[in-house]
């Protein structure tokens, strides 16, 4: 095995080499055992890497005046919220062309050395060493790094960083671009600056650019969700005193008289109902007219976001040259090439080589089918957890009607039974999550896509919609399921014939689904905060820096994982999902959000920065098939939230009962009061053990009825009165929606009108080439036809004479 490693890495060295590269070799200070391979890159192979990855260049300045921005007095202020331009300069915007060696002359080349930058070296040597070949067995060519490294021949290969970008003191008063990036983007000091994504994208690449900048979008564009979503939350806390709903039911006179039904069978008690005057003053919290606006106002955000997003992501496509990447540079992945030797027939290339996947969609439905059975399977289980338990802690209580304390202890384990659950729901969807990851990257890769971005898209459809499921279907549960099919006292609906199907809080489901919302979106942000912090292994270094060199640091550093920022995207969206699919029921979602995100920006560049070895720069055009998953979780969430608006909580039921059946004495309909809803909104149930009358939640006509005990025509209006705001309330979003998408333009002019320059600049510089070459093949033909007719011309003039 050592022997043939051995072949393999000779043989891969010398490919290396006969392609151009130089390859030096320095032994280990630390380990005399290591030796470390360095590969450059000459100027000539450069060049020739940078034409056939057709990476665009300057070609010149740009010439095009910009406008200047009306918020411009306010630069004195804003200067400071902004990097330091003494050490980081804002970058010169050139025009710029794909690269070609022949026409070298043409293109902005100050300094042969700083010409490529250290990203783009880069990515050309990653390119190389992904297609050299390590083996050749007949007609089988075995290439690439990555299997080498997946076959131990070699430990790592990685870009080197530059000077250690923790340290304080500055080289010869230029720091270096790690330094930079540290002191003046990834240090707490800096929290409150804006990114430097210029520089970002120069020393990481494109890719780790976008997505940075994507992230800060998103945080910033969540500063105003959050400032509306905090005051939403403070009104309600506000008015949870002088609500008339709350104060009724703590009123001993309305809600102390009034005794409810058990909620469950033989062991519970019944109840009064100012007994739950917490759990009403709590509802009102997030309950009330300000939470209405709040998720009509997050319909209009989310639109507003990816709009904007849009035309910011064409700027920078533009800035990048990112443009036509997909189109014109993108390469096949190296195990694509190595794996597909299938041919077929294409129309456009007549010959192509095609992976044979025919099966892996059928894997991948059957196998994504059975993982949401079990998701679904142990929703259910929680509720027979919650079933169960709520059933034991009912047999512990006294049944007297007298005392109120029975009920407070119910009403205590009921919340403990709600927050215990919840917090089973989280740990099994994080199991559940580390099964499926591993399934999900298994047919990605029997799948075989031509291009990473290919592989990433497939794998990020299959995560979302699992983790979509996974993460929301509890939620979902309780704000759509649970307690809306329960029945009535007489004739109560069973879960497996033996447990009574579960009925809300007596502060309401939408309580519940606060809690829910609580637990799973702040456990999961602690989750992940220890996962990338206190876990996070810390490299150790031996020695000082003068001692070891720059490679072998680099070498202790963590190395980054082969998914590379998938995860932080699909944390992130996760977020976005629980900030917007559920923000009727907790407007202080965008205010957890936004703190954990200000911490999320500087906790991953300290961490790419200090702890991992520096990664393969990439090109991205933008941030993939996160796109569409966001647009289309935005669609989801104006429905969603509607929803919730109307089946979940109380708005509706309270506005019918304001505007058609609460009038002040002696017609006067002008004047509006909900005095006397609470008792309006609880049907009447006929029992024998009391004098007076038991209550429970619902809509239904008394005992002593003709239609006893059937739902009243209050209820239809309720009914009527939900399916109107869902309609109205989806119709105006969605035409805002579309309205706004129609005005915002998805490219900004300014954009539009650099493009066309840069393209008209391209074909004139590729016009004079070609008419250059042109003349310097037709000039011989042209000098041998005019010396030819200057020799007849002499002939002529002879004979005339």
């Amino acid at each position: 095995m050592f022997q043939k490693r051995k072949q393999r890495r000779e043989y891969f060295e010398a490919s290396l080499m006969k392609m151009g590269m130089e390859l030096e070799a320095a032994r280990s200070v630390v380990d005399e055992k290591l030796l470390f391979v360095k590969v450059h890159m000459p100027w000539d192979m450069l060049c020739t890497y940078a034409e056939v990855l057709h990476i665009k260049m300057p070609i010149q300045p740009n010439d095009l005046s910009t406008t200047s921005s009306t918020f411009n007095f306010l630069s004195c202020i804003t200067k400071h919220f902004y990097p330091s331009e003494d050490l980081i300069a804002k970058e010169t915007e050139y025009f710029t062309a794909p690269f070609e060696k022949d026409r070298l002359e043409y293109f902005y080349v100050k300094d042969r050395d700083l010409f490529f930058t250290p990203s783009m070296r880069s990515r050309m040597a990653y390119y190389i060493l992904s297609r050299a070949p390590y083996e050749v067995r007949g007609n089988i060519k075995k290439f690439g790094v990555t299997k080498l490294l997946d076959g131990g021949v070699y430990k790592a290969a990685y870009p080197l960083h530059d000077v250690s970008g923790s340290e304080e003191s500055k080289e010869d008063e230029c720091p270096n671009e790690r330094y930079l990036l540290y002191n003046e983007w990834a240090h707490p000091k800096s929290f409150y600056k804006m990114q430097p994504l210029d520089l970002i994208r120069k020393y990481y690449g494109e890719k780790i650019g976008i997505y940075f900048a994507w992230l800060g979008f998103y945080t910033a564009m969540l500063a105003l969700a959050a400032i509306v979503g905090l005051a939403c939350f403070i009104y309600g806390y506000m008015t949870q005193e002088t609500s008339t709903w709350s104060k009724e039911v703590c009123d001993p006179l309305i809600g102390g008289n009034i005794v409810m039904c058990p909620q469950c069978d033989k062991e519970c008690t019944y109840w009064r109902l100012n007994s739950t005057c917490e759990s009403s003053k709590k509802l009102c919290i997030f309950d009330n007219y300000g939470t209405l606006v709040f998720a009509v106002f997050m319909a209009i955000w989310v639109t507003v976001f990816l709009e904007f997003w849009k035309r910011y992501q064409a700027e920078l496509e533009y800035e990048w040259d990112t443009v036509e990447f997909l189109e014109q540079e993108e390469q096949p992945r190296p195990e694509y090439e190595a794996k597909c030797n299938h041919e077929r027939i294409n129309p456009v290339t007549r010959v192509r080589k095609m992976p044979i996947h025919m099966y892996s969609n059928i894997i991948f439905f059957y196998i994504t089918l059975t993982f949401i059975v079990l998701i679904l399977a142990s929703v259910v289980a929680i509720i027979v957890y919650r079933l169960a338990v709520f059933f034991s802690f009912s047999t512990r209580l006294q049944s007297d009607l007298k005392e109120l304390e029975p009920f407070k202890e119910y009403v205590t384990a009921q919340m403990a039974t709600s927050v215990t659950a919840s917090i089973i729901s989280f740990v099994v969807i994080m199991v559940l999550n580390i099964l499926y990851e591993r399934v999900a990257i298994w047919i990605t890769d029997f799948e075989l896509p031509r291009t990473k971005t290919d592989y990433e898209n497939s794998l990020t459809l299959k995560m979302f919609l699992f983790q979509f499921v996974n993460y929301y279907s509890s939620c979902f549960y309780i704000a759509f399921v649970k307690g809306k099919v329960v029945g009535y006292p007489g004739q109560p609906v069973y879960l497996l014939g033996k447990y009574r199907n579960e009925e809300c809080d007596p502060g309401g489901c939408l309580i519940e689904l606060t809690t829910q919302l609580t637990v799973i979106m702040g456990g999961k942000a602690i989750w992940n905060n220890i996962q990338e912090n206190l876990i996070f292994r810390y490299c150790t270094r031996v020695g000082s820096e003068k001692v070891i060199p720059r490679w072998e640091q680099d070498y202790q550093l963590q190395p980054i994982g082969k998914l590379g920022l998938f995860y932080e995207y699909l944390e992130m969206v996760i977020q976005f999902g629980f900030v917007t699919l559920f923000v009727a029921s907790f407007p202080l979602a965008p205010v957890l959000a936004l703190v954990n995100n200000l911490f999320e920006i500087r906790v991953d560049a300290w961490k790419i920065i200090t702890q991992f070895r520096r990664m393969v720069p990439e090109k991205a055009q933008d941030i993939g098939a996160w796109q569409p998953i966001l647009q289309g979780v935005a669609i989801l969430a104006v429905a969603s939230n509607a929803m919730i608006i109307a089946f979940t909580s109380d708005m509706i039921p309270r506005l019918v009962y304001y505007w058609s059946f609460s009038v002040y004495p002696y017609g006067d309909h002008s004047s509006h009061t909900m005095q006397g809803y609470i008792n309006n909104t609880l049907s009447v149930f006929d029992i024998q053990d009391f004098s007076n009358k038991s209550r429970y939640r619902d809509f239904r006509y008394p005992p002593g009825h003709h239609r006893q005990y059937e739902y009243s025509i209050y209820y239809w209006h309720v009914i009527a009165a939900k399916m109107a705001f869902i309609i109205v309330v989806e119709h105006i979003v969605y035409l805002t929606k579309f309205v706004l998408s129609y005005v915002i333009p998805d490219v900004p002019y300014t954009v539009r009108e650099q493009i066309k320059r840069e393209k008209y600049l391209s074909q004139v510089i590729l016009h004079e080439t070609n008419l250059k070459l042109v003349t310097k093949r037709l000039k011989p033909v042209a000098d041998k036809i005019l010396k030819h007719n200057e020799d007849k011309e002499e002939e002529i003039m002879d004979l005339h004479f």
